[in-house]
């Protein structure tokens, strides 16, 4: 009996620790798809630094490393400060805004920081432009390119395999669709037989994208052409209208909590009819890095500040595609920018 109540209690001990290092200190993340492909790969595992911004005090009662909470119990937070500010092009690991659950209990995200409170963003024939300046290229970044071969030839596979690119489509107008990275692609344009390269744009009645569940993306051509979309920042009043209100729904109602009801066309906010609402905190605009294989910011809008969990750090441990550990990838150390 001594000895189970020893065990008992090393667990307890045990528990209470690992409890206090995930709060407080870092978590872990697993990539469980290819939308941060080549910077970070499926099958990768992660560890997140929850002091760089500053970790979030417990704001539900249960056991974070389970998960498990006590529904209905929520507990005044507050972010104790990090040792430093997020920034544009950090990997961040954030909460899933549109899942409807407590913030700490929501599913972890992984994305690159495109858009900081107060820029706005536009993104022209895929390329994002921050205050009109167009961001500058991550090299491990994949898009969609058109590779277009001269007449009577075909693109050579090998060399595209070389490159680390995928061929995803093939048209018999001499036309290919490929998945490359950005420092890839002059040396897809310098491949024999290629004629030219061109980045591959949905069309204007591209369906798909204003079909999915979102309210912000609806107000958008499609995630090639978007905006300008002006991110919203503490202290700033927004305009309420049917024009912008795809905008700032999620953060009236669904991040900031007011109730909201439109009669002809009037906004009534707590009871009061408005045509402005103050924004309560920092927005955040994010984009995975594999641009044209991830759900991001382009489809379910921002990210408030109270999401943000902490800095993507180390690659502590990763499978490659065939299920066998990649020793290439373990303790790997995350740039950012």
């Amino acid at each position: 009996m001594q000895q189970l109540r020893s065990w008992l209690d090393a667990i307890i001990v045990a528990l209470i620790v690992a409890s206090v290092l995930k709060v407080f200190v870092f978590g872990t993340y697993r990539i469980p798809t290819p939308s941060m492909e080549d910077t970070m790969e499926t099958g990768d595992f992660l560890i997140v630094s929850n002091l760089a911004y500053g970790p979030r005090t417990p704001m539900v009662l249960g056991i974070p490393m389970f998960q498990w909470y006590i529904p209905g119990v929520n507990l005044p937070w507050t972010r104790i400060p990090g040792h430093s500010e997020i920034q544009r092009n950090d990997i961040v690991v954030f909460n899933y805004p549109m899942e409807v659950k407590p913030i700490s209990m929501k599913t972890n995200y992984i994305k690159r920081l495109v858009g900081m409170p107060g820029d706005v963003l536009e993104v022209r024939d895929k390329v994002v432009y921050i205050d009109g300046v167009p961001e500058e290229t991550v090299p491990s970044m994949r898009t969609l390119q058109l590779v277009f071969v001269n007449e009577g030839t075909m693109l050579d596979r090998d060399v595209v395999d070389e490159l680390d690119a995928t061929i995803l489509q093939y048209d018999q107008d001499r036309m290919y669709l490929v998945n490359a990275r950005m420092d890839a692609l002059e040396g897809l344009a310098a491949t024999a037989n290629v004629d030219s390269v061109v980045p591959y744009i949905l069309p204007a009645d591209y369906q798909e994208f204003r079909q999915r569940p979102f309210d912000f993306s609806k107000g958008f051509v499609n995630h090639d052409n978007m905006g300008p979309i002006p991110i919203p920042y503490k202290g700033e009043v927004v305009e309420l209208s049917l024009d912008t209100w795809h905008l700032y729904k999620d953060i009236v109602t669904r991040y900031e909590k007011n109730n909201v009801q439109i009669e002809g066309g009037e906004f009534i906010v707590n009871g009061q009819p408005t045509t402005t609402y103050t924004i309560q905190q920092d927005y955040y605009f994010f984009m995975g890095d594999n641009r044209d294989d991830s759900e991001d910011s382009r489809f379910w809008g921002f990210v408030p500040k109270d999401h943000i969990v902490g800095k993507a750090w180390l690659v502590y441990f990763s499978w490659d595609f065939k299920g066998w550990p990649d020793f290439s990838r373990m303790f790997t150390v995350i740039h950012n920018q």
